[in-house]
Order: structure tokens, then C-alpha cells, then sequence
């Protein structure tokens, strides 16, 4: 026996009788193993939901928001509280989000943030969403590859890299596509084909795009079930065979009934009962994955040909989303596709994920982006590499467990190392990666400047109507209307705050009355970088 044979399960879910470990003999310490494992996955969830829950939450104290983002979907989370269309009015009055992008979805916060109306709610909201999305990865690996090898692919999944830049950059409407795709994905993994298709079907609602990837989830299971299917009907195919050459050497006479009635293949009698074989999962479920296909694609060309374009008004472009400002700004670079790609593949799985075909799930994802004319899409920063993570991870699951079957020695010894090498290399990059940061006491501190900052915010009264620049954003939209600065289309608000922090704008006075001809403003604070202006 090679050493991924010893140390690879070799059923779904259950090692291999091994010895007793020191401390834990018979049945109790079998019990006692066994609820442990059952536990891990939800005991690793609640640890990494508590860590992204503390880094999402420092950064908001110490005023660390580096977009408006986290305004932008509050003020839609805000909309469906209080039972009003999603109006965003940083991107434009009277903007609704659903013309931007089609994540309806968002407002299943709603009913949280009526009674905790803070930016913070979205916060918890979306460290929740990432940490539950930790169970089913580190189950099915768990199950298939045994509960060592599942822990290391619980934690290297926890701590990449893909999910980190997205907990670290505030919120996005991708955080519920974690836990789908990481459902959908264990149950394929596992061949529970009926909740691979439920798991991927809300995920029409959480962007545009994902239809798509949802549609690639009923390819693999319609792709896998049929493979299960062919594999099954082998063995009893052989079993006939072996059964017609004995049946070649008995008397003619034994092919007949004894009322002379030939038997049939069964082995009844003409006249009797036929017993109708079961449906296979291809028979099954094949109909059913082929009709998420459909639905799928269908649901994202609705999306960007119909709702969007509906909800945005004149002037829509569904290119704009991937070209930025709608124009030929370049294409990515050969170089940076190869390096997005090796990021994507090598910390996470050693390439042994290209092994497996749920990778396919992740080429619509990487296919927008690489076809995108925006540059920020084409890197490892951001949000935009987490919903490839859970796919990642589970097609490494699955070709390390369909690697134990393969003539290579080398393959199955590799494929056996590749969740420690994982996790090793997950806690390695974490070194320089934001979660790092909770390892430091500075981190909880709110430093004098914040504190001030915030103190100079307070000065603008609940109700107001406000333009402002990223860093008030975060912190005015739970208790005013807030424009985003030069967007205000000619409403003239009641407050100006601005991060001039660089300086970017030398007189702030004069600045107000640029933006708004026929206004002025006095200045009520200029303090740590901060201004607010106040109308006339």
C-alpha cells in the first residue's frame, strides 16, 4: 500500500479501521471521534466568523472604509426597510439599484437593519454570510478525503486569500453567493444531486452574472450524473455477459417454459410480470440540472437585456459594467492573466482543482473579468476573486478524492499532501494579509484623529441632506441623504463634508460655490483633514 492509500478514506466519508488512538478505545472513543468530526466544520465557522466579524469592525471605528460601497448598498438595505424602492442617491437622485446591478437579494437584511439601522448590521451580515460558507467546505472535505485532511481545507479556505481582500473591503452583494456556492458544491461532491440544484438556484438573485454560474452547476451535475450512470451499468453488464457464456453450454430444451413459452430475459415467463428497473440519477435528475441550465442563462440575459435596463432609464449599457465607461480601454495584459490565474489556482490547490469539473464553475466568473476593459477586474485586489474560492476549494476536495483511483502512484501521493500544502500556504500569505492585522493591539485602538473626525460629523444634524466623499460616507448614511460629491444633479443639499485630508481641494468655501452656482457655504469645521460646509 503507497502512502495516499494509507492515508486517503477509501469510501465516501469513512477512513479506513485504523488503531485506537491513546485515550479513546472501543466504542465510546468511536462515538467520541465521530461527534467531533460532526462538529468541526460549524466549530471552524463560528471561529472564522468572529474573526471576520472583528476585522470588518475595526476598520469601520477607525474609519478605514475605502470606498463608497458600504454606502451605496446601505442606502438600498435603508430603501427596503422601510418598504421603498432601493434608491441609492449616491449614485445619482432618485437612482434606484436595481439599474445598476440586479441584486435583489440585499434586501433579506432589511428586516435587521430596521432595528439596527447602522452601517455595522451590513458589517455582521456579510462576516456571517463568509463564515457559514465555511461548513459545507469543510464537510465535504471531511467526508471525502477524512477529518484531517478536511480541517486543512476548512482553515486554507478560511484564511485565503480571495476571502480575505472581500471581508477587508467592505460589503458587497457577493456575500450570499458564498454560502450558495459552497452548498451546491458539497452536495455535488457528495452525488446529492436534488440540493445541488436548489443550492444553486437563488443565485439568479444575488448578481447578474451568477445565472450564468448557476447554469455551469447544472452542467457539472448533468455531466456527473450521466458519468455515474455508465459507471453503474458496467458492472451489471459484465455480470450478464458472464451469465450468458454459462447459459451457452445448457440443454435447447431449457429455453422454454413448461408450457412452451420462451422465458424472458429476467427470467419470467412470457405472460408474467415484468418488474421495472429503478430510474437512475442521469434519468432522474438529468431533466432537472438541464432545466437550471436554461434557466440560468436565461436569467442573466433577462437581467442585463430587460430588468437593468428598466430600473436604470435611458441611457444603459449592459458593456458598461465590463468596459467601465462604456469605451475600448484596454485589454488585460498576457502577463497578468497568467498571474491572476496561478494566484487563483496554485496557493489554493496546487493546480490539482483543474483536475476536477467543478472548476467549470468558476470560468464565468473569470471570464467576465479577464474580457473586461477595467483594470481593477483583472487583479487579485478587491472582492472580485472570492466567489471562485468555495469553487476552488471543493474541486480540489473532489480531484484529491478521485485521484486516490489513479494508476499514478505519483498523482495519488500528490493529490494525498495537497490539503496540508494548502493550508500551510493559506497561513503563510495570511502573514501579509488583513486578517494578520487582528494579531496587533493598534488594531482596536480608535487613534485621537478618528475620534475627532467623528465628533466634527456629528456637527451635521439628523435628516440633513449631504454631498460628500468616501470617508464621511460610511458614517452619515443611516441618519441623512447622502449625494456623492459632483453628483448631485442639481440638488443643492443643506451640507458638504469632504475628506480633504490630502488636500486635494484648496479652498473648500469657494469649492462649494463651484459646485453649486448661486450658493454659498460657511465653513462649520476643518479639522484633521475633515470639512463641512453648512448653506447659507
Amino acid at each position: 500500500m503507497d502512502r495516499a492509500e494509507a492515508v486517503i478514506p477509501h469510501k465516501s466519508g469513512e477512513a479506513e479501521p485504523s488503531a485506537a488512538s491513546p485515550g479513546s478505545t472501543g466504542l465510546a472513543g468511536l462515538r467520541e471521534r465521530i461527534a467531533g468530526a460532526r462538529l468541526d466544520p460549524y466549530l471552524l465557522a463560528t471561529a472564522f466568523f468572529v474573526a471576520y466579524l472583528l476585522l470588518s469592525l475595526v476598520r469601520y471605528r477607525r474609519m478605514l472604509t475605502m470606498s463608497w460601497d458600504l454606502g451605496i448598498f446601505e442606502q438600498a438595505v435603508k430603501g427596503y426597510a422601510h418598504l421603498h424602492a432601493p434608491i441609492t442617491q449616491l449614485k445619482g437622485p432618485g437612482f434606484n439599484a436595481l439599474g445598476d446591478h440586479f441584486s435583489p437579494v440585499t434586501a433579506l437584511i432589511a428586516p435587521f437593519y430596521r432595528v439596527f439601522p447602522t452601517p455595522v448590521t451590513l458589517l455582521v451580515a456579510q462576516a456571517l454570510l463568509f463564515g457559514v460558507s465555511v461548513i459545507p467546505v469543510t464537510r465535504g472535505a471531511g467526508l471525502l478525503l477524512g477529518r484531517g485532511r478536511g480541517l486543512a481545507v476548512g482553515v486554507a479556505y478560511g484564511l485565503s486569500w480571495g476571502v480575505q481582500r472581500a471581508v477587508d473591503f467592505d460589503f458587497h452583494e457577493i456575500a450570499f453567493a458564498m454560502p450558495l456556492l459552497a452548498f451546491s458544491l458539497e452536495a455535488v461532491v457528495r452525488r446529492r444531486w436534488a440540493p445541488a440544484l436548489w443550492w444553486a438556484l437563488p443565485l439568479v438573485l444575488v448578481k447578474e452574472d451568477l445565472g450564468v454560474t448557476a447554469a455551469t452547476i447544472g452542467a457539472i451535475v448533468w455531466w456527473r450524473t450521466r458519468e455515474g450512470a455508465e459507471q453503474e451499468a458496467a458492472v451489471p453488464a459484465q455480470a450478464a455477459a458472464r451469465e450468458g457464456e454459462q447459459a451457452d453450454g445448457a440443454a435447447a430444451g431449457e429455453g422454454a417454459g413448461p408450457d412452451g413459452q420462451g422465458q424472458g430475459q429476467d427470467g419470467t415467463t412470457g405472460g408474467g410480470d415484468q418488474v421495472e428497473a429503478p430510474l437512475s440519477d442521469a434519468e432522474r435528475y438529468g431533466p432537472w440540472a438541464i432545466g437550471l441550465i436554461g434557466f440560468g442563462v436565461a436569467a442573466s440575459a433577462l437581467a442585463l437585456a430587460v430588468v437593468i435596463p428598466a430600473f436604470h432609464g435611458p441611457g444603459y449599457d449592459a458593456f458598461n459594467h465590463i468596459n467601465g465607461d462604456g469605451t475600448m480601454t484596454g485589454h488585460i495584459p498576457f502577463g497578468t492573466a497568467v498571474r491572476t490565474l496561478l494566484w487563483i489556482l496554485l496557493p489554493t490547490s496546487g493546480l490539482l482543482a483543474l483536475r476536477s469539473p467543478l472548476f467549470v464553475a468558476a470560468l464565468p466568473t473569470i471570464g467576465w473579468r479577464f474580457l473586461s476593459h477595467y483594470p481593477e477586474n483583472w487583479g487579485t485586489a478587491w472582492h472580485y476573486s472570492a466567489v471562485l474560492m468555495p469553487v476552488v476549494f471543493l474541486a480540489l476536495v473532489d480531484a484529491a478524492d478521485r485521484s486516490r483511483h489513479s494508476r499514478q502512484p505519483w498523482l495519488r501521493s500528490y493529490a494525498s499532501g495537497v490539503p496540508a500544502a494548502a493550508v500551510g500556504a493559506a497561513m503563510a500569505l495570511t502573514l501579509s494579509l488583513p486578517l494578520a492585522s487582528l494579531g496587533h493591539t493598534a488594531t482596536y485602538k480608535v487613534d485621537a484623529r478618528a475620534k475627532e473626525i467623528q465628533k466634527v460629523l456629528k456637527l451635521i444634524p439628523d435628516g440633513a441632506t449631504v454631498e460628500a466623499n468616501v470617508g464621511p460616507v460610511s458614517w452619515l448614511v443611516d441618519r441623512t441623504t447622502v449625494y456623492w460629491v459632483g453628483g448631485t444633479n442639481g440638488v443643492v443639499p443643506q451640507y458638504i463634508a469632504i475628506d480633504n485630508s490630502t488636500g486635494w481641494v484648496p479652498d473648500p468655501m469657494n469649492y462649494g460655490s463651484q459646485l453649486h452656482p448661486g450658493s454659498t457655504y460657511t465653513m462649520l469645521a476643518n479639522e484633521q483633514g475633515y470639512v463641512v460646509l453648512r448653506r447659507n
